[in-house]
């Protein structure tokens, strides 16, 4: 009985380099599907969500949670290049759900062009207002209880001492807030009335958040603007470090703040 044994061809280079380049477009294509349709990474650059989100801190956002809407599709930014900024010619927003008071979301300003992360605070219909500091959401002030006191440093290096509290809303969740004090310029505002279709926005550092407090800058936030929901820390580093300056992360990387959900 004779037995034929079958070799395969030996790939030419070119045979090689192009498999090569057919797998990291293939990679490509679907980190752009997982990151177009189901979650997104972001990073903080400021001092607006501390101590929630600190600079420097790393997190995911879900993007189908709430549906798609005209800005869902922005792969971000990267220093002055946009990798993608598709803008869907919609209003409302497809499949998906509404935000719940108290989730973090990360949304597109009407008057800006980049994203913003803030905390959703009122709801279509609600009145919103500051008052000596303490928020209050259709005439009732929403609880706070004081934790201590930290150091809070913003982007630009200014160290300030601040107030820790819990604030509960009325459906029960609850988050940490600061004040630097209760006579900032945004502790002490007009009523805001929540248009239909939209949210309004704060930052849990209270008095170093331009937020939708500031009708000019930030204002009422159409729900076609939101575009992801955050939901968990995956990497910190301080000083906003480049997280590839690997020599770097020793004396840096705030390990216990790592792989963390956002709303612990």
């Amino acid at each position: 009985m004779s037995q034929s044994t079958q070799k395969a061809a030996p790939k030419s280079a070119a045979g090689e380099a192009w498999e090569t380049i057919v797998v990291v477009v293939e990679a490509l294509l679907i980190a752009i599907v997982l990151r177009s349709f189901l979650y997104q990474p972001f990073s903080i650059p400021t001092a607006s969500m501390q101590q929630t989100l600190m600079i420097g801190d790393y997190f995911v956002a879900n993007k189908y949670v709430w549906g798609y809407g005209k800005h869902s599709f922005s792969l971000g930014r990267y220093g002055n290049f946009t990798l993608l900024d598709f803008e869907l010619p919609i209003s409302g927003r497809i499949l998906g759900r509404s935000p719940d008071r108290g989730d973090v979301a990360v949304f597109r300003p009407v008057p800006q062009t980049v994203e913003y992360i803030k905390r959703v605070v009122g709801m279509p219909g609600d009145r919103v207002q500051m008052k000596q500091g303490r928020l209050y959401i259709n005439d009732v002030m929403v609880e706070r209880e004081k934790i201590g006191t930290a150091e809070d440093t913003d982007s630009s290096g200014d160290t300030r001492e601040v107030t820790v509290y819990r604030e509960t809303f009325p459906e029960g969740s609850s988050h940490i807030i600061q004040e630097i004090s209760d006579n900032g310029p945004l502790d002490n505002t007009q009523e805001y009335v929540v248009p239909a279709g939209h949210f309004f926005m704060m930052g849990d550092n209270r008095d170093r958040s331009a937020d939708s407090r500031v009708l000019s800058a930030v204002g009422f936030v159409p729900e076609t603007n939101l575009v992801a929901k955050a939901e968990a820390r995956f990497f910190s580093i301080k000083d906003n470090i480049p997280p590839w300056q690997i020599w770097q992360w020793p004396a840096n990387v705030r390990w216990d703040r790592m792989f963390q959900s956002v709303y612990q």
